[in-house]
């Protein structure tokens, strides 16, 4: 099978792609031209890189050419600031996937996996963990932007045949995350301590979240490509929650260190609490998350002391 990495070179992206290259597949990957290839070095000799705008269909065709499996990875927004741009979302995520899915009907593509988002599809949650068939009701646009690809998603499977499986994600993390965002908690905390900066939680640090690690995020990818069934939606994450205070005593215990913190208001699109439900994905997947969490963190942790923070992926 051909796969096409949409957002290849980013975080997630290339940790599929270099498990994807070591079991052998062809992979084409798809990102902006101005994004760095820093975290592919170890497999560009052995994949196809296309460069170009996601929003441009004239760009996206020539990656869709001769591909079996897309994995669509690519979001051009961030939960905490997509409110502030809600028609910008639309347009570049939402419409951007639809122009992408009609081409790749027209060009035989067999199978979509999708990186949809666990922790803002569901908004408020009416009870802990949180199953696929909670209510959705989401608190910000770049949630309702991901609903609404999945239901595009389930309409080209019912219109075109066009098999999809749908990933709602917990909160990743790992080597290549970004240390300076206004996402990724546990990457953004240790580059924190890494420079010996303060750390800044929104609210009293009592806001729980469910993370896990890139190498179990992938594993789940994997296992969702041979799945069929036409379209199916599964939660991805540990299924257990933690709270912002908690992980920074985790990162004091594996830092070493009494890290700085500084609370600030609290954010009104945070939901307080979010822990998936990961029954399904371990029963219709086979797939269960292997890497504790503290483990990962010190895996985190080691990998950025070898890495400096001035890197292109930090």
């Amino acid at each position: 099978m051909k796969f096409l990495v949409l957002g290849g070179a980013g975080f997630i992206g290339s940790h599929l792609v270099d498990a994807l290259v070591r079991d052998g597949h062809p992979v084409r990957v798809f990102d902006l031209p101005n994004v760095s290839l820093h975290n592919l070095r170890g497999s560009m000799g052995s994949i196809e890189v296309v460069q170009g705008d996601f929003e441009n269909i004239s760009d996206v065709s020539p990656a869709l050419d001769g591909v079996d499996v897309v994995i669509h990875l690519i979001s051009t927004t961030l939960p905490a600031p997509s409110n502030s741009n809600p028609e910008y979302d639309v347009e570049t995520n939402v419409v951007g996937t639809l122009k992408m899915l009609r081409e790749a009907v027209r060009k035989g593509v067999r199978k979509v996996v999708f990186s949809s988002s666990g922790g803002t599809v569901y908004g408020v949650p009416r009870s802990l963990p949180i199953p696929e068939n909670h209510p959705t009701d989401p608190l910000c646009s770049h949630g309702i932007g991901k609903l609404a690809i999945e239901k595009y998603l389930a309409l080209f499977n019912h219109l075109h045949g066009l098999d999809s499986t749908v990933l709602r994600f917990g909160n990743p993390y790992g080597p290549r995350q970004r240390t300076r965002s206004v996402q990724g908690a546990i990457a953004v905390f240790l580059g924190c301590v890494l420079r010996s900066e303060e750390i800044a939680i929104w609210g009293d640090g009592s806001v729980s979240r469910d993370y896990f690690y890139i190498d179990d995020l992938v594993s789940a990818i994997l296992k969702a490509v041979p799945a069929g069934g036409g379209s199916g939606v599964y939660n991805i994450g540990s299924g257990s929650s933690v709270s912002l205070n908690e992980l920074i005593s985790l990162i004091s215990e594996v830092t070493g260190t009494t890290p700085r913190v500084r609370y600030e208001t609290a954010r009104r699109m945070d939901v307080p609490a979010s822990c998936l439900d990961i029954t399904r994905a371990r029963e219709r997947l086979g797939w269960a998350p292997r890497v504790p969490l503290r483990e990962g963190i010190a895996r985190t942790w080691e990998w950025l002391k070898a890495n400096s923070p001035a890197s292109p992926c930090a």
